[in-house]
């Protein structure tokens, strides 16, 4: 039982997600505890060079973290024979390309989402990891988020009975950046940059709505540009040609119909940044990022509508929260060390490339219905 080097690849950890979710709460925190645990008592301890196009910036992020390689140069680090994996999170427009390069020089890759602009890009980037018989992967976090796995709890127990609808609320209010600091870069409010919230989220929707209710079969989509000049991170005004708000219906194998409407210009009035309502006949649940609360049939109120007398009844009173019986891991951190095992022992992977493109696909399906106004059916990938 030993402990092994893994060299990796990080691009683009100077970003907020690169930096937040995994270099420092999965890479660093899985360094920390010693590395990935194999089947075979083996553990596997990541050894990460940090790649970026500001020296300083990276370098003061590798002494901070105590991360002991650093470089401005991935041509060369993708030249090195001992580092097996490259990890991507910069912007979007690039990761064709960069996953491209890494490929090409054998390393197994995993990456953010979108993992292109379109689909013709990443079924190209999908066609050649299958051809050079590399691993590959893309994240798919919502997935392990603590509210959504007690949703996939109960449909695993029959809670739902047949599942009929599931609502999505998912959104923020994002400052334009010109009396208060914006929580986002600015290219994400520029189409001609990869930006648009149908294309950043959408491909999310696509896993949660594929692995938790139903694949999806087909979209019906709106967008809108709400603001349309915000200010960029100099200070400068800057027209805004991508959406920033999205309303979107998909119908899924199975029946169930789901809605969810994402906005970054929307102020938050619910329990958390999104929420799911699942709607089935034996049972409904709401789940955030964390939590999730049920009501059982058996446990349904009697409302009686009457708009002419003010509601006193006290709807939330008849939700039951689920308990807290699991002890959840970060999610970013619990992929890492599942795509790490199936780099270093062959284990079992589904969030492949494939998915990200299926992302990808139906983000330019809800663009296609926005843009055509009608709804537009989901056809298989063909690799």
């Amino acid at each position: 039982m030993t402990t092994k080097r893994l060299g990796l690849i990080m691009n683009g950890v100077t970003g907020r997600m690169g930096l937040n979710q995994h270099l420092v709460r999965s890479i660093v925190a899985i360094r920390d505890q010693g590395g990935v645990l194999l089947s075979n008592g083996d553990r596997m301890l990541p050894d990460p060079i940090l790649i970026g196009r500001d020296a300083e910036k990276v370098e003061r992020l590798a002494k901070r973290f105590n991360v002991e390689r650093w470089s401005t140069d991935l041509d060369k680090a993708l030249a090195a024979k001992d580092d097996t994996i490259f990890f991507d999170a910069a912007t979007t427009q690039a990761r064709p390309s960069l996953l491209t390069k890494a490929i090409e020089a054998g390393k197994h890759v995993y990456c953010e989402k979108p993992i292109a602009t379109n689909l013709e890009e990443a079924v190209a980037v999908l066609k050649l990891a299958k051809a050079k018989g590399i691993k590959h992967g893309t994240v798919q976090d919502k997935l392990f988020l603590p509210g959504l796995k007690k949703l996939a709890f109960l449909r695993d127990s029959g809670f739902f009975g047949r599942m009929l609808s599931v609502r999505g609320e998912f959104g923020y209010w994002v400052f334009e950046g010109g009396w208060q600091e914006a929580q986002r870069p600015s290219w994400n409010y520029r189409s001609e940059d990869g930006g648009g919230i149908i294309l950043d989220m959408v491909c999310h929707w696509r896993y949660v709505l594929d692995n938790l209710f139903g694949e999806v079969e087909s979209i019906s989509c709106l967008g809108t540009t709400d603001i349309p000049e915000r200010f960029d991170e100099k200070g400068k005004k800057y027209t805004a040609t991508a959406d920033d708000s999205a309303y979107a219906t998909f119908r899924l194998k199975g029946g169930v119909i789901a809605h969810i409407n994402m906005s970054w210009v929307t102020r938050v009035y619910r329990d958390d940044l999104v929420t799911f309502q699942v709607d089935g006949t034996h049972g409904s649940a709401v789940a955030g990022l964390t939590d999730c609360v049920i009501q059982a049939r058996q446990a349904t109120p009697r409302p009686v509508w009457n708009p002419d007398e003010k509601r006193t009844h006290d709807f939330y009173a008849d939700w039951q929260k689920v308990p807290e019986n699991v002890v959840y891991d970060n999610g970013f951190k619990e992929q890492w060390e599942m795509f790490i095992r199936h780099v270093c022992e062959d284990a079992p992977y589904k969030y492949t490339l494939l998915e990200g493109a299926k992302g990808v696909q139906l983000a330019e399906c809800a663009l296609q219905s926005w843009r055509e106004r009608r709804w537009i059916d989901v056809a298989p990938i063909e690799v």
